[in-house]
C-alpha cells in the first residue's frame, strides 16, 4: 500500500473536494493506518484540522473517504504535516522485520498500527508505530519519514505492562 495512492484517493473524493471548498483554512494534521497481516481489518484515515472551528475532521479512506468530525482532548493545537511523502507500508513492514531479525526477535508480526504526526520538538514528520507481534508482545517504534529509517525501537511484553498497571493500583491503596 503506497502512501501517495491514499493521498490521491482522498484528493479525488467528492466529499474531500467539498470539504476543502467550505473549509479553506483546513490543513492535514495527522494520519492513522491499521494494517492487519491477514488483511481483514485495514483502516486508513487522514485528519484535517480547521483552525477557524478548532475542530479535526477524519477522512476514513476505507469507507469511501467518509468525513467524521472528531474530538481531540489535548489543549495543544494540531500541527501541520506534509502529504508529500513517497513511502510504501510494505517497505516499512520489511524494515521492521529486518530490525527484528537484527535484534534476535523470532516473533511474527500480526498487526501494524501507525500514527502519522509532526514533532515540533524534532521539527519533522514521522510515523509512530505500535506493532503487535506473536508471544503477547508489541514493538514501539518511531520512523523518520525524511530518512526512511527507524529512530527508536523497543519491545514490550503484555506481562511487563500488566506489572506496571498492577504497580500503579498497589500504590493507590
Amino acid at each position: 500500500m503506497e502512501f501517495q495512492d491514499l493521498v490521491n484517493k482522498l484528493f479525488a473524493s467528492e466529499e474531500f473536494k467539498k470539504f476543502k471548498q467550505e473549509k479553506e483554512d483546513a490543513f492535514p494534521c495527522s494520519g492513522f493506518f491499521s494494517i492487519d497481516v491477514n488483511e481483514k481489518d485495514n483502516k486508513q484515515h487522514i485528519d484535517y484540522y480547521v483552525p477557524s472551528e478548532n475542530k479535526v475532521y477524519s477522512f476514513k479512506l476505507e469507507s469511501g473517504c467518509e468525513k467524521i468530525p472528531t474530538e481531540f482532548q489535548d489543549n495543544k493545537k494540531p500541527e501541520k504535516i506534509s502529504l508529500n511523502y513517497d513511502f510504501n507500508f510494505q517497505v516499512m513492514r520489511d524494515m521492521i522485520v529486518t530490525r527484528m531479525n537484527k535484534e534476535g526477535l523470532k516473533n511474527k508480526i500480526q498487526k501494524l498500527l501507525f500514527s502519522f504526526q509532526h514533532s515540533s520538538e524534532k521539527g519533522k514528520d514521522y510515523l509512530l508505530g505500535t506493532i503487535f507481534i506473536s508471544g503477547l508482545a508489541l514493538l514501539k517504534i518511531e520512523i523518520s519519514l525524511d530518512e526512511k529509517k527507524i529512530e527508536s525501537f523497543e519491545k514490550k511484553s503484555f506481562m511487563d505492562m500488566m506489572k506496571v498497571f498492577k504497580g500503579k493500583k498497589d500504590k493507590k491503596k
